[in-house]
């Protein structure tokens, strides 16, 4: 199951990496577009698509690899008892406030596709279809979430917070 796991957050990764190389790829098109004197049609929604793209896909990637911002001024100083009731608070809260986003997300993408509801810029994308990548993102985010908050529940979670480099970077 973790090897399965790790893969599906690596896959998203990569495909955050992908939508970025889009980004670059739409952007350039965009400049040559303008030195050469024609105009590529949505090449900004596109950019804009993959961006967004990019971010969601990557949440779950960047949270299992302890690189979303935290604060820990409060958990750092706590140990024990105290410490893993905290983090199973803030786990639980967190995968509730993330399911709520992947349900909305996936909400929002299916009824953009019922309703077909199309872009209103100059590329008239059917929204559901850029929609999509943030839905996926967020429930793998909620699948992260979930697989942190039974590591934490289990007592295998690591706290690499606590190592004396990534205090001096906060």
């Amino acid at each position: 199951m973790r090897r399965s796991l790790d893969f599906l957050y690596d896959a998203a990764a990569w495909l955050a990496a992908l939508a970025m190389i889009g980004v670059l790829a739409m952007v350039l098109a965009s400049i040559l577009g303008r030195l050469l004197h024609f105009n590529l049609a949505g090449s900004d929604a596109y950019a804009g698509y993959c961006m967004a793209a990019a971010g969601f896909l990557a949440l779950a990637h960047t949270l299992k690899k302890n690189e979303h911002i935290r604060v820990s001024l409060i958990i750092g100083r706590l140990a024990g008892g105290a410490r893993r009731g905290l983090e199973i608070w803030a786990l639980s809260a967190a995968v509730l406030l993330a399911g709520l986003f992947a349900w909305f997300s996936v909400r929002l993408a299916w009824l953009s596709h019922e309703f077909n509801d199309m872009s209103t810029a100059n590329d008239a994308t059917p929204l559901w279809i850029p929609q999509v990548a943030m839905a996926v993102g967020t429930v793998i985010l909620l699948i992260a979430f979930i697989d942190e908050w039974v590591l934490e529940w289990r007592g295998l979670r690591s706290h690499d917070e606590d190592n004396e480099e990534a205090l001096h970077n906060e």
